[in-house]
């Protein structure tokens, strides 16, 4: 089981990452999602609380120079589900939800992001009311555009105290790689506001933008949230 914060610590750009787990005693789902930014308009971000979730919003919005890839909403809720995802895919899962479709029917009308010759993978995750969750990357094949690998991940019984963490890259380059492999098994904590303390000191601090984090009640859907934000002290 890896610890999330050591393998965080020993990377400078995974970019956007979305970890989702089960807490110790099984009560609560767990769910982490912060992004990063090398440059200035990608920086100039910060998290504000939704009706439903969390928005990415310009810290100065005189420096936001393109607003295409880096505002949306990263979190947003449906009853007793929780979508979590790095782009406006976000809105794409929660209106086929809501039509009655599927998280995988969703993503099938997607790719990456149009941003070679990186490519970024979009990450997703669902959180169902049962606690069970699904991740899932879409990225290019090999770097090759003409191609989008779509993976899903399906947890149907999260095992007490485990989760699965996503991020869009391996690791800092030119172009920037993409995650590799399937979603990687860490170790959750009881408490969730230690826990993403945590994870944000072990972020590259030049590079770390924003946190989010909550924890779900799955006795009766109580989500409490915690957000980090670089521009306002964190």
């Amino acid at each position: 089981m890896t610890d999330l914060c050591t393998l965080l610590s020993e990377k400078q750009y995974p970019g956007r990452g979305i970890a989702i787990g089960r807490t110790p005693d099984g009560s609560a789902a767990v769910v982490l999602y912060f992004i990063m930014g090398r440059s200035e308009n990608s920086r100039n971000r910060i998290f504000s609380y939704t009706d439903d979730g969390i928005r990415t919003e310009a810290y100065d919005p005189a420096l936001l120079t393109d607003p295409s890839l880096i505002i949306y909403h990263p979190v947003r809720q449906l009853e007793n589900a929780l979508i979590v995802t790095n782009g406006d895919q976000t809105d794409t899962i929660r209106d086929t939800l809501a039509a009655g479709g599927s998280f995988e029917q969703a993503l099938r009308t997607r790719t990456f992001e149009p941003d070679g010759p990186n490519w970024t993978p979009r990450i997703s995750g669902l959180v169902r009311a049962d606690g069970s969750f699904e991740l899932s990357i879409l990225k290019s094949d090999g770097g090759d555009a003409r191609c989008c690998v779509r993976s899903f991940f399906d947890y149907d019984a999260p095992v007490p105290g485990t989760g699965r963490f996503l991020s869009t890259y391996c690791d800092n380059g030119s172009p920037l790689p993409s995650f590799a492999g399937e979603p990687i098994a860490f170790a959750v904590p009881d408490d969730v506001v230690s826990f993403a303390d945590a994870v944000w000191a072990a972020l590259n601090e030049e590079n770390r933008v924003a946190l989010y984090a909550c924890r779900i009640d799955l006795a009766d859907w109580t989500v409490s949230e915690h957000v980090i934000n670089k521009h306002m002290g964190g």
